[in-house]
């Protein structure tokens, strides 16, 4: 089985661009995973506000909970984009 670092590397080389809804769906497991709750300000640009309420929505998960949902993500995704 591969470890969560190993899925992100798989990730970050998908051969198709992931739409913007599955890579802030990505996004945020992985900022959970690797940075914890968010503590930022809510940015202004909207691009940016996206990623944030991505991340914003997995507070309270643990850092192995939110590797896991990664890796779901990952499965769920990886034929559609690789």
């Amino acid at each position: 089985m591969l470890t969560f670092e190993e899925i992100v590397e798989k990730a970050k080389n998908f051969s198709k661009v992931p739409s913007k809804e599955d890579f802030l769906e990505f996004y945020g497991y992985y900022k959970q995973a690797t940075a914890g709750d968010c503590d930022t300000e809510e940015p202004e640009d909207e691009e940016k506000k996206a990623r944030w309420n991505a991340w914003k929505s997995k507070a309270g998960q643990t850092a192995e909970d939110a590797k896991a949902h990664y890796i779901e993500v990952y499965k769920k995704y990886a034929a559609k984009y690789e």
